[in-house]
């Protein structure tokens, strides 16, 4: 790899960490491309050569995986968890959640809790021997 496709990569690099670090901050293409010291043109063209997806599609999506995990592991509403994780509207948060993850966030969210509680349906039919057995500190290392 030439020493400029290395400087490339680490630039955007750079500008994707910012993005994965601030992702509920209002990011636009120009800040973003001044992170990576290029034009906002030449960011979007070599993010997506680079990552495979636009810069707003990654952080979209970005948000939505954290919004995946405050839907199963909190109880704040679906209107707050959209504001928290960046989206300007619900409406949007809702479509945007519904392209990528193929169903709506309350329907994630139900679907989350049911299979939790099978989850820890079946660990309670788990005889406590064996769980205790199989928690043992292995003698093999």
């Amino acid at each position: 790899m030439s020493r400029a496709a290395e400087e490339t990569n680490r630039r955007m690099l750079r500008a994707r960490d910012a993005m994965d670090r601030d992702y509920a901050q209002p990011l636009d293409v120009p800040a973003l491309a001044r992170i990576a010291h290029v034009s906002s043109a030449h960011f979007t063209r070599t993010f997506r050569a680079t990552f495979g997806e636009t810069p707003h599609r990654y952080l979209q999506r970005r948000r939505v995986e954290r919004a995946m995990f405050l839907l199963r592991e909190s109880d704040h509403s679906v209107t707050d968890i959209c504001y928290e994780v960046g989206f300007g509207s619900p409406g949007t948060f809702s479509r945007t959640f519904h392209d990528i993850v193929g169903r709506s966030p309350r329907a994630y969210r139900k679907e989350a809790v049911a299979k939790a509680a099978a989850r820890e349906e079946a660990a309670a039919e788990v005889p406590n021997c064996f769980t205790m057995a199989w928690m043992r500190p292995s003698s093999f290392g």
